[in-house]
């Protein structure tokens, strides 16, 4: 199955949202390449961190904030909220929630997401994963649209 440029971002949300990294063969390429330092490229290595990151964070929720379409890329904007209950890149779990935002772009060939950016709030999500307390920066969850606080 292939998809639009449009709607990769709402495939990457309904696999996270599912929890089923073998989701990916929907919409991302064999040859996928991934610029992002915490995944390697190709779609299998794709599926193998989404699964580590479901073991990890079993409850995941994502929220697709927005996407944009220009071309042959695609933008969104995404809120995830999860509980940290699994080991996840070498850091013991903490059993405490996380809250981490992204911006991911994709460029799409023959409906299929063939290459990926991303911008995270890492150092906030790390801090998190690390136990520390308001690692949002102060970020009030409650003031933002969606939020919850």
């Amino acid at each position: 199955m292939t998809t639009s440029s449009s709607t990769v971002a709402h495939a990457f949300a309904d696999l996270m949202n599912g929890h089923d990294p073998d989701a990916v063969d929907g919409f991302v390429a064999v040859d996928y390449v991934n610029h992002n330092a915490f995944v390697a490229d190709g779609r299998e290595a794709n599926r193998f961190f989404w699964a580590q990151w479901f073991a990890a964070f079993p409850d995941t929720e994502v929220t697709l904030d927005d996407v944009l379409v220009d071309g042959d890329r695609v933008a969104g904007r995404f809120t995830y909220r999860a509980t940290f209950t699994g080991s996840f890149l070498g850091l013991p779990p903490t059993g405490r929630p996380v809250v981490m935002h992204s911006m991911d772009i994709w460029r799409v060939v023959d409906g299929f997401a063939a290459e990926h950016w991303d911008q995270l709030d890492g150092q906030a999500f790390f801090a998190q994963l690390a136990g520390e307390d308001d690692a949002r920066g102060g970020v009030d969850e409650g003031a933002l649209p969606g939020g919850t606080g």
